[in-house]
């Protein structure tokens, strides 16, 4: 039977720590796997190069970002993760979300398991 699927930088320890919170506490029963072994369009590898992307059990939906995560926490059985992705699908969280997601994005090079490989523009 088909389920949700979490897609992930595989390459960065904070993401990889972050997807196996996401199956194993907030929505158990997701299938996590990192985007480069994924078979994802071309438009989507990109879009998982700068945000992780929650693709629906029936392959027909993709978030990506702050949306992902409050689709991932909509979709959990407790009670306190759902309420919290109710917050950020509302209008007055959802911006806050947003560049929440962004600012977390840019820096997971710095937070806790991530590495300069972590780094969206690793350095040359």
């Amino acid at each position: 039977m088909p389920r949700p699927v979490l897609f992930y930088d595989g390459d960065c320890g904070f993401c990889t720590d972050c997807a196996r919170l996401a199956r194993d506490r907030v929505t158990p029963g997701i299938d996590t796997v990192p985007w480069q072994r994924a078979d994802l369009t071309p438009a989507q590898r990109e879009r998982a190069r700068h945000e992780v992307l929650l693709r629906d059990a029936a392959g027909t939906r993709v978030w990506g970002g702050a949306d992902a995560a409050a689709v991932l926490l909509l979709a959990s059985p407790r009670p306190w993760w759902a309420a919290a992705g109710w917050l950020l699908r509302r209008v007055p969280a959802r911006p806050v979300a947003a560049a929440a997601y962004r600012w977390v994005a840019r820096n997971r090079h710095r937070m806790p398991g991530g590495t300069p490989a972590c780094s969206l523009d690793p350095p040359t």
